[in-house]
């Protein structure tokens, strides 16, 4: 009788509190009569209840109230496992505390009648299924789960066909229970939901709604708070009301859980049946992103470039708002990425996206939408990702079978003044964007458009080595350059433009060049000029005339050991890379590491000239480092066989072993003294007769 009175006082209580907070305040009580009822009326009627209290929801109702009535169908149905798994013996004929689960689940579910909307009913049904089946409890006989599943499932399905209006609350509620209970539903009950109505619904909810990202607009907002500190450097303090306006954003349900909730849109975008709509996702998150871009553009912040971030921010900003902030934004980068992922595959299988102009549209759009978010991928790392890399390479695929789109998307993406270095560092970010896409295009494009677009915007980075802030776009321009001069039809736009950037290669080595990019970068021009490059053939003195300029700089260059590079500070080069070496063991391993790519007349010059060259090193490990190099390049298969062949000839019966390891001076010792010996009992030279 206790328990009655007790509940008919929470019923009235639920009923006539005037404002919310003095409603949630009997939640806890709510979940403790929910789990130790008897009754099943009583569960049943507690159960409505909840769903249909006037102080609950007769107010502006946001996510969080959502997420406590679910909270205690959730802790209600734990409730009931323990009880049934409490250890301690009852006293015989002592009543039971609460109600057996599959008689409680019964009265639960009876509680979400046509007295509340149907997506409130999912707070019900999901909060009964996470209770039971979450975190793998395994709590509910498989006839009975799937009872719950179902009904799940058809609650959604009414939800979503009801006359209200989903784009408010009850879009969002839908969306957070799925996400929460999607994994717990089988293949089969995923297969009957209508992902052609969800699909809207959850992008909405997920990227333009007050419960989600809220168009990205927290981003700008922040600008007025980061304020000039003692030092000239930006602060951002943790007592702002914009950076606790984004950490409330990162604890709402919806973004708290980005993850899982883009996986769910990612398999509603895979399952939808109109085509139609895959195009319209793309569009929406397409304008999220692109305001995400310009939110950050009007951002003090986007001010300061990464390598100088310690230089110009305050330490407070560097420690604690400023890392919320980029979790945040990796979250959204992440969740970017996951869903076009799906888009992508899609657009693989679906013969109605693949067919016309949808594909390379959806192309040209997943590309402008990694380009807006490279502000933050840059920091990440493109390689961090497997998913990126799949929608990054799979788009620039489909966009190169349409050579005209894929030009007009590079100019479209191209720096906004070709032949100088943007003074922001975005612009510059976004540089380095073009460069990394459009070395992808250099065998699409006509020469013109490569020399045009590329080679102009590459130039004024060709030099910019030395600078730290550049490091990372100064190696793009040199890889897109070679690019562009090793594709076929290049061939005369590479004459044109190859003296110039030997120039450039040689004057920035080794100052602001590491001695592994000049081999790679001067191996790769030795390449570019030898068969079967079509360079090759108009200018076939290219690659000796390289060779010479290599040949004899390393003869008069410091044998001074190089400063350590920034790659091989921060740990990014091998090993072998990071042996110490001077300019002229690098100048050398530049030219062994060509040797490969010569004709054999040319080796015949060019093996001798080496290990000379080799043996002109002073420092016996920088020699030793050299040797072992050209032994590599003759042994372990860079050599074609023909060119094996010559190189084992030279090296066992020409002198080459003699000449690498001993010198010229103890080569031509070793060669005469092999002149002099005889056969024992051999006659000697015969005299000349002498002259009458």
């Amino acid at each position: 009788m206790a328990t009655e009175r007790s509940l008919a006082a929470l019923l009235r209580s639920l009923q006539i509190a005037a404002e919310p907070e003095d409603a949630y305040a009997l939640l806890p009580a709510s979940t403790s009569f929910l789990s130790i009822l008897t009754n099943p009326l009583n569960v049943t009627l507690l159960s409505s209840q909840l769903l249909t209290s006037p102080a609950i929801w007769n107010h502006p109702v946001d996510l969080q109230t959502c997420r406590r009535i679910l909270s205690v169908y959730n802790t209600a149905a734990i409730g009931i496992l323990q009880n049934e798994a409490a250890e301690e013996p009852r006293t015989p004929y002592a009543p039971r505390r609460g109600l057996e689960r599959e008689a409680w689940v019964k009265a639960v579910v009876n509680g979400a009648d046509e007295k509340s909307p149907r997506w409130r009913h999912l707070l019900l049904l999901g909060g009964v299924l996470l209770g039971f089946e979450g975190q793998n409890r395994q709590g509910l006989p498989s006839r009975i789960r799937s009872k719950v599943e179902s009904a799940l499932v058809k609650a959604t399905q009414l939800a979503l066909q009801e006359s209200e209006p989903l784009d408010g609350i009850a879009g969002h509620c839908i969306t957070m229970v799925l996400n929460y209970t999607f994994e717990l539903l089988s293949d089969w009950q995923r297969s009957q939901l209508d992902y052609d109505r969800l699909l809207p619904i959850m992008v909405q909810a997920t990227y333009f709604s007050g419960e989600g990202l809220d168009h990205a607009y927290f981003l700008g907002a922040i600008d007025r708070d980061v304020v000039e500190a003692p030092g000239k450097k930006f602060k951002w303090s943790s007592k702002s009301t914009t950076y606790n306006h984004v950490k409330a954003i990162s604890s709402r349900p919806l973004v708290a859980s980005l993850g899982p909730l883009s996986r769910l849109i990612a398999h509603a975008l895979e399952n939808v049946r109109d085509p139609n709509l895959v195009s319209d996702a793309v569009n929406s998150i397409s304008d999220f992103v692109r305001t995400l871009l310009v939110q950050w553009r009007q951002n003090k912040l986007s001010e300061v470039d990464p390598s100088e971030e310690t230089e110009f921010l305050e330490e407070e900003s560097l420690k604690t708002t400023i890392p919320d902030l980029w979790r945040l934004l990796r979250a959204c980068m992440f969740s970017v990425v996951i869903i076009f992922r799906a888009v992508l595959g899609r657009v693989l299988n679906d013969p109605a996206l693949a067919a016309g102009s949808v594909a390379p549209f959806i192309a040209m759009q997943s590309l402008h939408i990694l380009r807006n978010l490279y502000f933050i991928t840059s920091r990440v790392g493109q390689n961090a990702s497997s998913q990126y890399t799949f929608v990054n390479l799979v788009a620039i695929d489909i966009l190169t079978q349409y050579p005209d789109l894929a030009e007009n998307f590079l100019r479209t993406i191209k720096p906004a003044e070709l032949g100088q270095i943007p003074e922001h560092p975005l612009e510059r970010c976004l540089d380095l964007f073009f460069l990394n896409t459009a070395e992808h295009f250099t065998l699409t494009l006509p020469p013109q458009s490569n020399e045009e677009l590329i080679i102009s915007a590459a130039l004024p980075y060709l030099a910019a080595g030395g600078n730290n802030a550049l490091l990372e776009i100064f190696e793009a321009a040199h890889s897109v350059v070679l690019a562009v001069f090793a594709a076929p039809q290049n061939a005369d736009v590479a004459a044109k433009h190859l003296p110039f950037y030997v120039d450039n290669l040689f004057a920035v080595f080794p100052q602001n060049l590491s001695a592994r990019q000049f081999r790679l970068a001067f191996k790769s021009v030795v390449q570019i000029t030898t068969p079967p490059s079509p360079l090759a053939s108009s200018q076939p003195l290219l690659a000796s005339t390289l060779l010479e300029l290599v040949h004899d700089r390393a003869y008069h260059a410091s044998s001074t050991v190089l400063p350590p590079t920034p790659q091989a500070s921060a740990g990014k080069e091998d090993a072998a890379n990071s042996t110490p070496l001077s300019e002229q063991a690098a100048l050398t391993l530049a030219l062994i590491d060509s040797l490969s790519l010569l004709r054999v007349d040319d080796l015949e010059e060019w093996l001798p000239l080496t290990a000379k060259l080799i043996n002109s090193i002073q420092d016996s490990g920088m020699r030793n480092t050299c040797v072992e190099r050209f032994w590599d390049a003759l042994s372990s298969g860079e050599m074609d066989v023909q060119r094996a062949n010559f190189c084992v000839t030279w090296w066992s019966t020409r002198g080459g072993r003699e000449l690498v390891l001993f010198g010229e001076q103890q080569q031509q010792q070793q060669q005469s003294s092999h002149e002099e010996a005889v056969m024992s009992g051999g006659l000697g030279p015969v005299a000349p007769e002498s002259k009458l």
